[in-house]
């Protein structure tokens, strides 16, 4: 049986169409009922801002909004990667290395449990009161942990009797490598990066409201609160926000860049049935 094309790409269509609106027509019901709620059941600003008061401030901030996100941006993506290649390459040596392995494991799960509220200081302190460095490297940290953890289990994932067939055709181990262990590690690696991407910006926007230098995302939300400007700090929050979708969504487009075209849906090698 052979799937005309055009019946897979109005499938495709009706696919994409349907994963686009149902999370907007959600968004915009839960707005309408925030919105309601704050308009008749009289909640206080300090509470609850109302979406249109927020809207009014992300517009007119937009400015302060865009400076501030480039900031914490900055140190979301070197941290991510950063901790991106530090955390695939410690899990290729360990994959290769029990020694490593057993040295890495500990290691790995004191990362995954450092907190954010109380390295910011240290770090905000030893780098300087001027130095974005601090807030990079617990960018990085963050970053670490979920690419090491899924490249790991990825790198585990060829069966012995693949590997065994490798060795009969006498091929060497950067060989095995590059041919049958990176492709089938591939999507694991590309799951832990987009975990780490939504973990870099919040650990990025956590640490500015530790001290050091002023202007990111982080720091105008406290600045805000603190003055009493309720909508406008939630505009602010509205701003990392889609700072985390943007590295959520750019991670997701590398990762299908990446990916061959057969293991893509409806792709060339598996088109037909």
């Amino acid at each position: 049986m052979t799937v005309q094309p055009a019946s897979r790409s109005g499938a495709a269509a009706r696919d994409t169409t349907a994963r686009i609106a149902a999370p907007l027509a959600f968004g915009i019901l839960v707005i309408a009922i925030w919105q309601s709620l704050v308009s008749f059941a009289g909640v206080d600003d300090y509470l609850l801002p109302s979406p249109f008061a927020i809207g009014a401030e992300f517009v007119e901030f937009w400015p302060t909004v865009v400076s501030a996100g480039v900031i914490t941006g900055t140190n979301a993506l070197i941290g991510l990667v950063a901790g991106s290649v530090v955390g695939i390459l410690l899990a290729l040596l360990a994959s290769a290395s029990r020694v490593a392995d057993s040295l890495a494991a500990p290691l790995v799960a004191s990362l995954a449990v450092v907190p954010i509220v109380a390295l910011a200081p240290v770090l905000n302190s030893m780098f300087g009161a001027d130095s974005q460095v601090g807030r990079q490297v617990i960018a990085a940290l963050a970053a670490f942990v979920p690419v090491f953890v899924n490249t790991l289990r990825g790198l585990r994932q060829t069966r012995p009797v693949h590997r065994e067939l490798m060795r009969s055709y006498a091929a060497k181990p950067g060989q095995v490598m590059r041919v049958l262990t990176l492709p089938a590690a591939r999507p694991f690696i590309f799951t832990g990066i987009r975990i780490a991407s939504s973990l870099a910006v919040i650990s990025a926007l956590v640490a500015e409201y530790f001290g050091g230098p002023r202007g990111g995302l982080g720091g105008v939300i406290s600045t805000s609160a603190a003055s009493s400007a309720y909508a406008r700090a939630w505009a602010y929050v509205v701003g990392a926000i889609i700072l985390g979708l943007v590295f959520f969504l750019v991670t997701a487009a590398l990762e299908r860049l990446a990916s061959p075209a057969s293991a893509r849906p409806f792709g060339r090698a598996g088109g037909r049935q």
